[in-house]
């Protein structure tokens, strides 16, 4: 075994959301990972619905107080962390007070999605991006899991691809039923320039049309080394982008450890 870097970015992650199947996925595939020999960072947003007290969250000074421009207004970089003593893993929080204090995860209590979405998540995977640059250790791999980490591989490949940080990392994109109804707003494409992401991409990107839930995962896939089936539905559409772009494919398995072990395995496949 190559003892690799991986950095998982995550949507949501038990204990400090509800058990779902990536909330779970994303709380013992790291801890196992790990304890293969890898070492791990692991990120998530600071939604407003964890108790910050209760799973004893506390900010990272010297990692926060950056802003962050996203569609002309600067947004304020706020960095905390949590143990999972259990698994002796540490969990990086992306918080603002924006995007991200005092509202839910992907929708409101009452089942409304945010119409801000969009940017939240793109908020999200720069943070995670700068915040890693700052603690200055080059990722092998990133492992992307949920529709709300859906960006970091157009950024990793484009935005960030001539940051040493990011230069030679791998990125797999792991795909859930954790879609959306409420499509990104029309000037989505636009509030993802960067960098490395010039007009010419922001154009391909409009010429998709509204951004929904399969053409956000394609944009993921497209800009991906690999692609891992981490929930038990992939839409038709997904499956025949992935035959057309003959990315590398990871099928579910039911029973976990053999699961893990297959993931492990992809990661020395995908990085070799």
């Amino acid at each position: 075994m190559n003892p690799k870097k991986i950095l998982f970015i995550t949507q949501e992650i038990c204990p400090y959301l509800p058990e779902t199947q990536q909330s779970t996925t994303c709380r013992n595939l790291p801890q196992q990972i790990q304890e293969k020999g890898h070492e791990i960072r692991t990120f998530m947003p600071k939604y407003g619905s964890i108790n910050e007290r209760r799973n004893q969250l506390h900010e990272v000074i010297r990692l926060s107080g950056m802003n962050l421009i996203i569609d002309d207004t600067d947004h304020s970089l706020i960095i905390k962390v949590a143990s999972i003593q259990a698994a002796r893993m540490q969990v990086y929080f992306i918080d603002n007070e924006d995007y991200f204090q005092n509202r839910e995860t992907t929708a409101d209590l009452n089942g409304v999605e945010y119409e801000d979405n969009d940017e939240r998540s793109i908020f999200f995977i720069r943070g995670v991006m700068e915040t890693i640059k700052k603690l200055r250790w080059v990722p092998d791999i990133i492992h992307c899991h949920g529709w709300m980490s859906a960006l970091a591989p157009i950024f990793i490949k484009k935005g960030y691809a001539d940051d040493p940080n990011f230069q030679n990392t791998k990125v797999i994109y792991s795909t859930y039923d954790d879609g959306f109804e409420k499509p990104f707003r029309e000037n989505f494409a636009d509030k993802l320039k960067f960098e490395g992401i010039d007009d010419g991409v922001i154009q391909r990107i409009k010429d998709r049309g509204v951004m929904d839930y399969d053409k956000l995962t394609k944009l993921a896939i497209e800009f991906s080394d690999g692609v891992i089936q981490g929930g038990d539905i992939i839409s038709d559409e997904v499956k025949d982008y992935i035959k057309e772009k003959e990315i590398a494919f990871l099928h579910k398995e039911e029973d976990f450890e053999v699961y893990v072990d297959k993931i492990n395995e992809f990661y020395d496949k995908i990085d070799a």
